[in-house]
């Protein structure tokens, strides 16, 4: 997969692993886990601590990829997963 901010953002996010970069949440920041379930405003995210329950637009998302790693807002990701996909 070659992807860039946009496609990242139109594709399926379950299953890869993610970092809170920054968040309004204090608790949230540095964050690491991978994506386990998303709806239209949370990800729920599988931690060493177990699972935690993440507000997509209060975060800048961090996602680790094969190639490279790219950051997100998370406000651009505030909509139902299955209209993100269809958007291409």
């Amino acid at each position: 997969m070659n992807f860039n901010k946009k496609g990242l953002a139109r594709s399926e996010l379950i299953g890869l692993d993610t970092e809170v970069i920054e968040s309004e949440n204090r608790f949230n920041r540095g964050l690491k886990g991978k994506i386990i379930d998303e709806t239209k405003n949370m990800f729920i995210v599988k931690t060493e601590e177990g699972r935690k329950s993440i507000i997509k637009d209060q975060c800048v998302f961090e996602f680790k990829l094969k190639e490279k790693n790219i950051q997100i807002n998370g406000k651009s990701l505030t909509t139902r997963p299955e209209e993100r996909i269809k958007q291409r």
